[in-house]
C-alpha cells in the first residue's frame, strides 16, 4: 500500500504550526485523495476542516473507521457534531464509547461539555458518576467529577464526591488539595486548619489557593512572598496578576512596573465600513448556537463560541484577521524597551500566531467577571456590533475595566480605567492584565477576543 511522502507529512505540519489552514487543507485534500486508507492524513484533513469551520463530523468518522481505537479522534468527532448542531449524535457517540471505556476521561470532559452549553445543568456530571460507581477505584476519575462540581461551584456537591473517593480510596493527597480548594473559595472557617494541613504539598492549586486566601483575608506581603518565586518557574502566568494585586495593596511601585496601565493598555481603529463591520456581525451571529456559556469561560448573561473564529475559512473572518493582526504589529512595535524581567516586555518580538480567538455575545446585563488569560501574552477585545448608547446606560456600562480585582477575592482595588467600546475599535493589553465588563441595561453586545501567543527566541 503507497504511503504518503515524510516530506508530504512535515510540510503539512508546518503550514498547520504556521496556521495557514487554508493551505494545509488544500494539500490534505490532494493527499486524502491520492491515498484514501492513510489514517493520520484522514485524522489530520478531519481536524484542518473542522478549524476552519467547515462540515468535518463526516470526516473524523471515516478517520475513526480508518485508525479504530484512536479516541482523539472519537472525540473531536463529538464536538465537530456539536459544532454542527447534532448534539443527540454526539451525546450518542460519546455515552457508547464511555459504555466500552468508564475511565476514558477526554470523553467524559466532551459529554460535560455537551449537557452542560446545551442546558442540561442537572446532568452535566452524570457520566462522571455513573463510571466512579463502575471503577471506584480510579483517581482520575473521581478527581474529574469533583473538578466539574468545583467549576459550577458546587461546593456541596464537590464535598460529597471527595468524601465518597476517600471512602474508596484513602486520604490521598490529591483529596486533601482538594478539600483545601473548597475552604478557601467558599470562605470556609476550615480554611486556615486546612492550609496549615497542606503546607508540605507544592503545586500550583495549593499556591493559588494560598495566595487567593491571603489576598482576601489583608495580607498582601504573604501573598506577594508565595507568588514572587514562582515568576520565574513555568507557571508564571498565573502569578503576576495577583503580584500586581499584593503590590498595589501595598503601594509598591513594581505594579506600575509590571501593569504600566499608561503605556501598554491601548486601541486602535480598525478603519471597516459599517457595511463591513454589518457582514462580519452577521457571520459572528450564526457562530453562537449554545443555550450556555462553556463553564470555565468568563462570559455571563450570554454566549461564547468554540474554536477559533479568526481561524476560520469564512472570508470576512480571513479579512478581520488579517486587519487585526496589522494592528498588533503596530501595538509591539511603539511598545517601551525590551526588559527581561517584564513578563509582556521580555519576550521576543518577532512571530505573530493566535493562541485562541472566540467571540462573545452578552445580552441585557451581560458581563464578563474579572479574569486574565494565563496562555496568552497580548489579549484583546474587538468591537463588533453594540446597544445604541441610550440602550447601554450610564458610562462606564458596557465598558471594559482594566485591573479590577476579582470580586470574590473582597478586595478595595478600583479599575485603572475603563475603555468605552465603539465599533471597529479594538482594545490591545496585557495577558497579565485583569480585565472585565460592565454589565449595561439592554441590547447585543458582539465582540472578537483573542490572544496573542507569546513569542518564541
Amino acid at each position: 500500500m503507497a504511503r504518503p511522502s515524510p516530506e508530504l507529512r512535515s510540510r503539512i505540519i508546518a503550514l498547520r504550526q504556521q496556521q495557514r489552514y487554508v493551505e494545509a487543507d488544500a494539500l490534505l485534500s490532494d493527499g486524502v485523495a491520492q491515498f484514501s486508507a492513510d489514517a493520520e492524513l484522514a485524522f489530520m484533513h478531519a481536524q484542518t476542516r473542522y478549524e476552519l469551520g467547515d462540515p468535518s463530523a463526516d470526516l473524523f468518522s471515516h478517520a475513526a473507521a480508518l485508525g479504530p481505537g484512536n479516541r482523539d479522534v472519537l472525540r473531536n468527532q463529538a464536538l465537530a457534531l456539536i459544532s454542527e448542531g447534532r448534539r443527540a449524535e454526539a451525546r450518542a457517540l460519546l455515552t457508547g464509547e464511555l459504555a466500552r471505556e468508564p475511565g476514558w476521561l477526554d470523553g467524559h470532559k466532551a459529554l460535560s461539555t455537551v449537557e452542560w452549553t446545551s442546558g442540561n445543568r442537572a446532568q452535566f456530571a452524570s457520566s462522571l458518576a455513573a463510571a466512579c460507581r463502575v471503577q471506584p477505584g480510579i483517581a482520575a476519575l473521581w478527581l474529574a467529577w469533583f473538578r466539574n462540581l468545583a467549576q459550577a461551584r458546587d461546593w456541596a456537591g464537590a464535598l460529597d464526591v471527595l468524601d465518597q473517593a476517600e471512602r474508596h480510596l484513602g486520604t490521598t493527597p490529591a483529596i486533601q488539595v482538594s478539600r483545601l480548594f473548597v475552604a478557601v473559595e467558599s470562605g470556609a472557617p476550615e480554611a486556615d486548619e486546612l492550609i496549615a494541613a497542606t503546607n508540605q504539598f507544592r503545586g500550583d492549586v495549593t499556591s493559588l489557593c494560598r495566595i487567593r486566601h491571603a489576598l482576601r483575608h489583608g495580607d498582601p506581603a504573604r501573598a506577594e512572598a508565595e507568588a514572587l518565586p514562582l515568576t520565574a518557574g513555568p507557571s508564571a502566568a498565573l502569578y503576576w496578576p495577583y503580584l500586581s494585586l499584593a503590590w498595589r495593596l501595598q503601594g509598591d511601585v513594581r505594579a506600575e512596573w509590571l501593569d504600566r496601565p499608561g503605556q501598554l493598555i491601548d486601541t486602535f481603529d480598525c478603519g471597516w465600513s459599517a457595511a463591513e463591520m454589518a457582514e462580519l456581525a452577521e457571520v459572528l451571529r450564526g457562530l453562537h448556537t449554545a443555550a450556555a456559556p462553556y463553564l470555565e469561560q468568563s462570559a455571563r448573561g450570554g454566549t461564547q463560541t468554540d474554536r477559533s473564529v479568526l481561524l476560520r475559512r469564512e472570508p470576512v473572518l480571513q479579512r478581520i484577521k488579517t486587519r487585526l493582526l496589522e494592528l498588533i504589529r503596530e501595538y509591539i512595535d511603539q511598545l517601551p524597551p525590551p526588559d527581561p524581567a517584564h513578563p509582556l516586555l521580555g519576550a521576543p518580538r518577532g512571530e505573530l500566531l493566535i493562541e485562541g480567538s472566540w467571540s462573545v455575545r452578552l445580552a441585557s446585563q451581560g458581563h464578563n467577571v474579572p479574569h486574565t488569560h494565563a496562555m496568552g501574552w497580548l489579549s484583546t477585545a474587538f468591537y463588533v456590533a453594540l446597544p445604541k448608547p441610550a440602550d447601554m446606560g450610564a458610562p462606564p456600562a458596557g465598558h471594559i475595566a482594566f485591573g479590577q480585582p476579582p470580586t470574590e477575592l473582597g478586595l478595595t482595588l478600583e479599575p485603572y480605567r475603563t475603555i468605552a467600546p465603539e465599533p471597529g475599535k479594538l482594545a490591545v493589553f496585557p495577558s497579565t492584565m485583569w480585565h472585565a465588563t460592565v454589565p449595561f441595561d439592554h441590547g447585543e453586545r458582539l465582540v472578537i477576543a483573542f490572544d496573542i501567543r507569546r513569542p518564541r527566541a
